[in-house]
């Protein structure tokens, strides 16, 4: 196989035999794996105390991603390894860049949201803008508008402008215009809470690009070590727009209950909505005992790892710099066909005895404000500890889904001694650790919480050190700081959590 040395390596203590595969420079990691899959399929002695698939120094770019497959799977006593060299990169496209037309920093205010008409109205821009603005499908290029909208951005492609004097209509391409005016929550804020929601528009380079790198599914015992992740495209807004839900999960319908709201889980639910995962750059589903180690992930367009559907699997020591969604994702958010305000009580099993440890994350959320650094839905025994996060937009650390006080399976999670600040950047109705439903048995102990940064546009300043979102409960809250003191029980948001939360 084109540059893959496979040396067979004697192993002296334990007299066991181990197979290793060196991929140099310019080689193909995918025949790599094959010739992996292939000493497992016959059963070759170099199976026997594990398969190493060592990447020399160098880059390594994927036209496509990497799959890994059942076939791939190691054993506790064998496991398939994918090691790095130092300077080992696994890379992709660079992601889009965006030039920001106007204003030339900050956001200006929005006048009116009209959701009746699908519109919004601004300020008529600068004669400098509208010759640039109105000029659309030129090639190569399109034009957006990002909308603040409180916990969430929408970006929206733009369709027409309307001038009438000193105000600007503006009207937006589908799906996203139906998504952005149907759906309640959120939107953003006009002549509310003392501000006005702001908004900016850009022009953004119309290229598909790599949106992924490794592809885990259906395998187990495998353990990724010492690589860079880098250089991926977030492609979805070019075609589609970004409208959310919340955590950067984009909307693929949503609407709100206009006759008699309220579901017999919840009298108050006037709140329909249908998600999809956002793309990661890598991605694990359906395995177990997957490990990634002394790993690095930047320059990266969308979320950087995620964790969908695992057991016993672990992110350790891991750097996350510049990524442009959610640096971690673990667990199901009752993506479609699932409508997302139902209580589950069969997804928490799909992601447990995970260990996100001592990792550092920064500059997450660059691409859209509203991902998180560490986000967990259903998720259940499930461990974050001695983690760094900074330089958020939204939320820090968060675990839960569902705004449900039921049973959903989720149990005895842990969030200790991690580290979390200058969070809370651009959005609010945020917190360093956010949570969200009834956990039964899980905490949140000893965390070094800085306070919120001040979100410069449409606020009410609902940001909070530890933010106990809708339904919250089954928590031990204990020994979390702030500044070097304790965190008193009155610092912490609420919003209804149950009756079954601890705080010393």
């Amino acid at each position: 196989m084109n540059r893959i040395l496979s040396i067979l390596f004697f192993v002296i203590a334990g007299n066991a035999y181990a197979g290793e595969i060196i991929v140099q420079k310019g080689g193909s990691l995918h025949n790599a794996l094959r010739q992996a899959r292939e000493w497992r399929r016959t059963n070759d002695q170099r199976c026997e105390g594990g398969i190493t698939i060592r990447l020399a120094a160098g880059r390594y770019y994927m036209e496509e991603p990497l799959f890994i497959r059942p076939e791939d799977s190691g054993t506790a006593d064998s496991p398939t390894m994918i090691v790095g060299d130092e300077g080992a990169v696994i890379c992709g496209d660079p992601v889009q860049r965006h030039t920001q037309l106007w204003p030339e920093e900050g956001m200006e205010k929005m006048l009116a949201f009209d959701t009746a008409a699908r519109t919004i109205t601004i300020a008529t821009p600068p004669d400098s803008i509208l010759e640039r603005v109105p000029t659309f499908n030129q090639p190569g290029q399109q034009f957006e508008m990002v909308v603040h909208q409180r916990w969430a951005i929408a970006i929206l492609r733009i369709r027409q402008f309307a001038v009438h004097g000193d105000k600007t209509i503006v009207s937006f391409m589908e799906p996203e215009s139906r998504l952005e005016f149907e759906h309640p929550w959120p939107q953003p804020v006009i002549n509310e809470e003392g501000r006005t929601s702001g908004f900016l528009l850009r022009s953004t380079e119309q290229r598909d690009g790599i949106e992924q790198l490794v592809m885990i599914d259906g395998a187990s015992h495998v353990t990724i070590e010492g690589i860079t992740f880098e250089n991926t495209c977030w492609n979805r807004p070019l075609h589609k727009g970004h409208v959310t839900l919340q955590g950067g999960f984009p909307l693929t319908d949503a609407y709100k209950l206009k006759d008699s709201p309220g579901l017999p889980w919840d009298e108050n639910l006037e709140n329909q909505a249908w998600i999809e995962r956002p793309v990661s750059a890598v991605s694990v589903r359906n395995a177990s005992g997957i490990v990634f180690r002394n790993c690095r992930f930047q320059h990266l367009g969308a979320t950087a790892l995620d964790m969908e559907s695992i057991s016993n699997g672990s992110i350790e020591h891991c750097t996350f710099d510049d990524i442009g969604g959610s640096a971690i994702l673990a667990g199901s958010f009752a993506e479609s066909p699932r409508e997302v305000h139902r209580p589950y009580a069969d997804l928490a099993g799909q992601c447990s005895n995970l260990t996100i440890g001592h990792n550092t994350i920064s500059r997450a959320t660059q691409e859209d404000w509203g991902a998180v650094g560490i986000g967990c839905g259903y998720v259940r025994d499930c461990t974050i500890v001695g983690n760094i996060v900074s330089d958020v937009n939204y939320s820090g650390i968060c675990i839960g889904w569902g705004w449900t006080p039921h049973d959903t399976g989720m149990h005895n999670n842990v969030i200790a001694g991690n580290r979390v600040y200058d969070y809370a950047r651009q959005l609010y109705d945020t917190g360093g650790i956010y949570t969200l439903s009834n956990q039964p048995g899980s905490s949140i102990s000893h965390n070094e919480i800085a306070p919120p940064a001040h979100a410069p546009y449409a606020t009410n300043n609902r940001a909070f050190c530890i933010y106990l979102d809708a339904r919250t409960d089954g928590f031990r809250i204990v020994g979390n700081t702030c500044k070097a003191r304790p965190i008193l029980r009155d610092e912490i948001g609420d919003n209804h959590p149950g009756p079954n939360i601890s705080f010393e």
